[in-house]
Order: C-alpha cells, then sequence, then structure tokens
C-alpha cells in the first residue's frame, strides 16, 4: 500500500520561505502525477501545483511566481519551494499522487505571520 507523509511545515513570517517534503513509499512514484493541494480555515481544498511522470507542471495563479513544485524519482520525493509567503498562504497543505493510483497525505500545517 503507497503512502505518503509531507513534512516541512511550521511557521514563518510574512516574506519567508519553506520547502515542504513528500516522501512516497513504494516503487511507484515515477509513473504517477503529485500535485500539492492546501486548505485553509473554513475554506474548500484547492490546488496549489501539479506536476506529471514528465515533469510538466501547473500552478494556481495565486503562487505563480512565488512558488516551485518538483520532483525527485529515485527518492520518491516531491517538494514544494514557497518564496515570498503572505498570510494568506496559511493553510494545511497535503500532497496527492494521482493517475495510476488515487493517495492523500496527511497533511503538513503552514502557518505564515503578518
Amino acid at each position: 500500500q503507497v503512502q505518503l507523509v509531507e513534512s516541512g511545515g511550521g511557521l514563518v513570517q510574512a516574506g519567508g520561505s519553506l520547502r515542504l517534503s513528500c516522501a512516497a513509499s513504494g516503487t511507484i512514484f515515477s509513473i504517477n502525477s503529485m500535485g500539492w493541494y492546501r486548505q485553509a480555515p473554513g475554506k474548500q481544498r484547492e490546488l496549489v501545483a501539479t506536476i506529471t511522470s514528465g515533469g510538466s507542471t501547473n500552478y494556481a495563479d495565486s503562487v505563480k511566481g512565488r512558488f516551485t513544485i518538483s520532483r525527485d524519482n529515485a527518492k520518491n520525493t516531491v517538494y514544494l519551494q514557497m518564496n515570498s509567503l503572505k498570510p494568506v498562504d496559511t493553510a494545511v497543505y497535503y500532497c496527492r499522487m494521482f493517475g495510476y493510483l488515487e493517495v492523500w497525505g496527511q497533511g503538513t500545517l503552514v502557518t505564515v505571520s503578518s
């Protein structure tokens, strides 16, 4: 059974940076697309960024130019580099594997203070 484990969340001041990691168990990581989603208090979960098995990326307009998604297939890990963070980026960030399998991680909290 594939599991996703996120890490790297925490408290940061506005304008700061964080890098989230999502490590996947199993050997099918490289053939699946991966994504980062977030859910702020009282709001629905929303797409942040996705990356295909071939490395094509897609971003929400709200994070374009500030966030970068990448993947290391040798380490079965996907990353989300978040720069110029804003208080509105405060949310629980979830990792998702999709394509051949559908798996969600447990989430990691990112809090951006003003």
